[in-house]
């Protein structure tokens, strides 16, 4: 059995003195028991990633009434750092480059075989139109003039018995085109008289190292939505300390969670992996005020301002 290190010596003292056992932890923080113990042994090895430490340290320091910071601060030697190799999707973006040069290659190859079955199409496509219209013509030319006449003289007639009806319809069609137009013109006032609802409002207040807090206004729902890229652990809690979901989400499986915080004044959201996670407010992308790449486990803060407020 691994000796205990005085990290993990401290949180499980803390964690007695509260009379919590492991599985109360587990229950408490949605942290894997087995994950628990390694942080008490320091075999954080059997950890998902080493971006995962420092996130499940101070979920544990949280649960059982410690400082996170200070704890950070006092063992800051046991607690492994977070390199960039954690990071991931750095290298697909290599891989993705070299595909479509090569896929670019290709079309340029294919390119003059493709303008030269174009040209023999539109070649063949002229020619048969030529032979069209002066067939056509042809057949105009031997028509007897006898029949065009005796046509002539009865679209004549005929339009002649139908003039008084034709004139009632155009009278009509005058009427209701004035008709609509009237109809038209009062929406228009209507619409104008009407008061413009001002727009969604989402703004950074404050961003200072792995915190940033947004003011969301204007807008009368507050719907929740993060979508998970690839893997990342996430904690969506409200002011007051309440959790609505904390957990793993993966693409793929499990890769989105959302919610209608319209209730909730202020929101939490932690994200352990913010270069894989995706959050949204009324389907308007939040743009990260800390880019990800800096700080990869990251605290986003929404203050709910209301209309009637």
């Amino acid at each position: 059995m691994l000796q205990l290190t005085e990290l993990g010596n401290r949180l499980k003292e803390a964690r007695l003195e509260k009379g919590l056992s492991l599985d109360d932890l587990q229950e408490a923080t949605k942290i894997q028991k087995r994950y628990l113990v390694g942080i008490e042994e320091g075999n954080y090895s059997a950890m998902p990633g080493k971006f995962y430490v420092r996130a499940f340290i101070k979920q544990y320091a949280e649960a059982v009434g410690l400082e996170p910071e200070a704890v950070f601060e006092e063992f800051n030697n046991e607690i492994p750092s977070i390199l960039s190799e954690d990071i991931p999707g750095q290298l697909s973006r290599v891989q993705t480059r070299k595909s479509i040069s090569e896929n670019g290659s290709k079309v340029l190859d294919l390119l003059p075989k493709i303008l030269i079955g174009v040209l023999v199409i539109g070649v063949f496509v002229f020619i048969w139109y030529l032979a069209q219209k002066y067939s056509g013509n042809d057949g105009e030319e031997t028509a007897p003039k006898e029949s065009k006449q005796e046509i002539t003289y009865e679209e004549s007639a005929d339009l002649s018995t139908d003039s008084n009806e034709n004139q009632e319809n155009q009278s009509n069609k005058k009427e209701n085109a004035e008709d609509t137009q009237q109809e038209n013109d009062k929406n228009k006032e209507e619409e104008k008289d009407k008061p413009v609802q001002p727009s969604q409002e989402l703004k950074v207040v404050e961003a200072k190292g792995d915190q940033s807090i947004y003011e969301l206004t204007n807008t009368e729902k507050f719907e929740l939505k993060v979508v998970s890229t690839g893997e990342t652990w996430v904690n969506i809690k409200n002011n007051k300390g309440y959790s609505f979901f904390q957990g793993m989400l993966k693409k793929g499986e499990t890769e989105s969670q959302i919610l209608d915080m319209s209730q909730e004044t202020e929101v939490v959201i932690v994200a352990g992996n913010s270069t894989a996670t995706e959050i949204f407010i009324n389907d308007q992308k939040l743009e990260y005020a800390v880019a990800p790449a800096e700080v990869v486990r990251q605290d986003i803060i929404i203050r709910y301002v209301k209309n009637n407020q």
